[in-house]
Order: C-alpha cells, then structure tokens, then sequence
C-alpha cells in the first residue's frame, strides 16, 4: 500500500468513495464538476489542507500518481491559542472502498495520517462523525479516539 497525497488524476476515484460508502462505484463514471474542480484546486493551493489517498500500487508516481485509489481522507491543519498554541489536526472524508474494508486499511489510513500531523508538530487529531455510522464510531473508539465533545452544525444559505 501506498499512502501519497492526491493529485487530480485521483480525483473521480476520491469522488466515487465520497459518493457511496457501502458500494464500489467506478470513478469513471463519476462527474467531476467546476466546483469539484475548484474545491481541488483549493486544497492542493493550500500548505494546510491535504487530501491523501491510500493506493494498492504506485506504478505511476513520476506521471502524478498510480495505482487503484482504496482509501483517502482530507487533512486541514489548524493554528489555536490553546493546547500551548500547538496546531491540531481535522481529519474529514474518511473513506475505504467497501470491497477492501476489514483489511486494516483504514486503520493503517489513520495512524499514517497521525503520524504525519505528529511530524508536523500537531497536539491532536480531531474527527466528527455523523450519528448514524454507529460502525464508523466502534472503528475510531478502536483507534483509541474518546469521544469528548458534542458537534454541531448550521447549514449556510448559499448565494
């Protein structure tokens, strides 16, 4: 397995994991949109967002990838005040294809992405999880997550 940051070409596989967690959906078949192609951009523009992917092989890394997209995950590096003004990180889109779970994907997903924020100097890693993926829950308690806090969230009008 090969943990990497997503280029562009990963797009339409990472879009076909967002898209259904419970089938395989082929990413060819995956509309990539203006606004997936904008939102993409943002990420790979910015020192504190990073989209990751976790790849079966890497036998194209010098054209920008390779490999069958099983699992990705977006990290978001957070500057605060609090914790000793150590920065944390936000881990969101955590997603395993649904024919490679049960193989310690995505536990290996997580510690990677933790030791990846631990090098960069973060104090925590933090999740949230909508309340009814209970399975997603009992896998990030196994991981050694508590859960300490009540999220909430407020829909914005969009223009």
């Amino acid at each position: 397995m090969i943990f990497r940051i997503a280029t562009r070409r990963d797009l339409p596989a990472v879009l076909a994991l967002l898209a259904d967690e419970d089938r395989v959906l082929d990413p060819a078949s995956m509309p990539v949109g203006e606004e997936h192609e904008r939102a993409f951009a943002a990420i790979e523009s910015d020192a504190r967002n990073e989209m990751l992917v976790l790849t079966d092989t890497d036998t194209d890394t010098e054209a920008g990838g390779g490999g069958t997209v099983v699992g990705c995950l977006q990290l978001t590096y957070i500057p605060g005040l609090g914790q000793g003004g150590q920065e944390r990180a936000l881990v969101e889109a955590v997603r395993v294809r649904a024919d490679r779970r049960g193989e310690g994907l995505g536990a290996e997903l997580m510690r990677l992405a933790a030791e990846r924020a631990r090098g960069r100097g973060c104090g925590l890693i933090q999740l949230t999880s909508n309340k009814r993926r209970t399975a997603a829950h009992r896998f990030y308690e196994r991981l050694g997550f508590a859960r300490s806090h009540e999220g909430f969230k407020l829909p914005l009008d969009r223009p």
